[in-house]
């Protein structure tokens, strides 16, 4: 970086990438909570499922992020589907199988996976 305005347009285009993704415009967002406790209640493998599936199903205007705590550390793996629109759908304790219906019903289908949601297992 030579100047502030450098810096100034690296800030802006990495603004722009946070809100599409970084391939640009995205009709969702997953979220998939990496932090220690996702980690460990088993994140990567439900993070690798949703990936794999993605790209075996050719979805390419779906971007991937792992996140941090999503704060309900006894639900964990927790992954949050969010459209266009800014709706949010929570799925708890997730496995490979559950990651991969998500992707089949939900992201692909339309159908929000009721079952999997917070509100099933709060309710």
């Amino acid at each position: 970086m030579k100047s502030i305005a450098e810096l100034e347009t690296i800030r802006d285009n990495t603004i722009v990438e946070m809100k599409t993704g970084a391939e640009g415009a995205h009709r969702m967002r997953v979220l998939v909570g990496m932090a220690t406790c996702g980690i460990a209640a088993g994140a990567k493998p439900v993070h690798n499922a949703i990936r794999d599936t993605l790209s075996a199903k050719g979805v390419a205007d779906v971007s991937l992020i792992s996140t941090g705590c999503i704060g309900v550390c006894r639900l964990e793996p927790i992954v949050e589907v969010v459209d266009a629109s800014g709706e949010k759908t929570t799925y708890i304790r997730m496995d490979t199988e559950k990651a991969k219906r998500v992707v089949e019903e939900h992201i692909i289908g339309g159908q929000i996976c009721s079952d999997l949601v917070i509100g099933a297992a709060e309710g």
